[in-house]
């Protein structure tokens, strides 16, 4: 198959994933989200399998890859309740860190036009060792800001689970055309290299002096 069709169209589309991927691994990581830097890891690694799929025509792998996409897009939805509030979700919990850190969001304190000023425990009235953050002045909420993250995954996986079965069929068929014709050249490869043995002018005479012999005896 040449450039111009679904396998290339599915390479660009898997090395488009992954550099949102990453982008979206980076900030996770300055937020300490642990659920999505495990997701992110997990799908940093199968799109690299379909990625490689892909190139080295490997269906398998490409399935792994269409299998995975629908669960991401699930995961994605998700993520977007979570910052949404939908469904008796809370955005103020600790479910993305896994409950073992108050961390949140890194775009809630470095958003596009966050201000963040750090107040000491003494300016709340209260003596203990929490360092607690003011932010003003942010365009767009945090929360909305990981609904465009996961929302751009969730168009990104459609169109990559649409090209993955589209390139699928296609392997496929190619397989079963290749199954075809070689089943075909086999067959005529054979009927056309049958060899007959020969029969050697000595053997022929030697059963003529047999059958004189016999005939002599009688």
């Amino acid at each position: 198959m040449g450039c111009c069709t679904g396998r290339c169209s599915l390479i660009c589309l898997c090395a488009l994933q992954l550099l949102s991927a990453l982008e979206r691994q980076i900030f996770d990581f300055l937020g300490f989200q642990w659920a999505p830097i495990l997701g992110n890891f997990l799908h940093i690694i199968v799109v690299i399998l379909g990625l490689f799929g892909t190139i080295q025509y490997r269906p398998r792998y490409i399935v792994v890859y269409t299998v995975w996409t629908a669960l991401w897009v699930i995961w994605n939805v998700f993520i977007i309740c979570f910052y949404l509030e939908v469904g008796g979700l809370s955005k103020d919990t600790d479910l993305m860190t896994f409950n073992i850190s108050v961390h949140r969001s890194w775009w809630r304190e470095h958003g596009p036009g966050c201000v963040r000023r750090v107040l000491p425990p003494s300016a709340h009235g209260m003596m203990d060792e929490y360092t607690y953050v003011s932010v003003t002045g942010c365009m767009v909420d945090f929360q909305y800001l990981e609904v465009i993250h996961s929302a751009v995954q969730i168009l990104l996986s459609l169109v990559g689970f649409v090209y993955a079965c589209y390139v699928i069929s296609i392997f496929m068929e190619e397989e079963d055309t290749f199954d075809f014709i070689g089943g075909l050249d086999t067959h005529s490869y054979y009927q056309d290299h049958i060899e007959l043995k020969p029969v050697k002018p000595v053997e022929i005479s030697n059963d003529i002096d047999s059958e004189m012999r016999l005939l002599n005896l009688s």
